[in-house]
């Protein structure tokens, strides 16, 4: 599993790099200022950082319960983003609203568009992170057993 250092460093870094994408896309995509965008990219990052680390410890400790390892197939994959970017909508979409001044429904959809790149980049983002900066631990039932070793 993770560590908490590890756990930092990969949110810090899925955060900063979809900031460098997302604010001039949004704001292209969406016709608001890049400032407008820019601050609710900030926003959003900050609040998806928080539930980036919270989430991925929850669903780690999940899949190590069940399963007895941390190891992802692609369909997995694909459920934990999902499941991600679903929780972040329930936060971000107010949010959105508030901020540039649109209905709920119209936030809604702003967030899903944010969602679905966010869903192709946190998929694209986790498996290279998790080929750089592989987890280096093993199952306990897979640990030698050091006592019983002879000399």
């Amino acid at each position: 599993m993770r560590r908490p250092a590890d756990r930092i460093r990969h949110a810090i870094s899925f955060e900063v790099i979809a900031l460098i994408l997302v604010t001039p896309l949004g704001a292209w995509v969406f016709g608001f200022p890049l400032h407008d965008i820019g601050v609710l990219s900030v926003i959003g990052a900050t609040l998806a950082m928080i539930w980036n680390y919270v989430f991925n410890l929850g669903f780690d400790h999940a899949m190590q319960r069940a399963l007895g390892h941390t190891a992802k197939t692609p369909l997995m994959r694909v459920g934990h983003s999902v499941l991600f970017e679903l929780g972040l909508l329930v936060v971000l979409a107010p949010v959105i609203a508030w901020y540039l001044g649109v209905t709920l429904w119209q936030a809604v959809v702003m967030d899903v568009a944010f969602a679905g790149f966010f869903l192709v980049y946190a998929f694209v983002f986790n498996w290279a992170y998790d080929v750089v900066f592989p987890v280096r631990s093993q199952p306990v039932g897979d640990r030698p057993n050091t006592s019983s070793m002879s000399n």
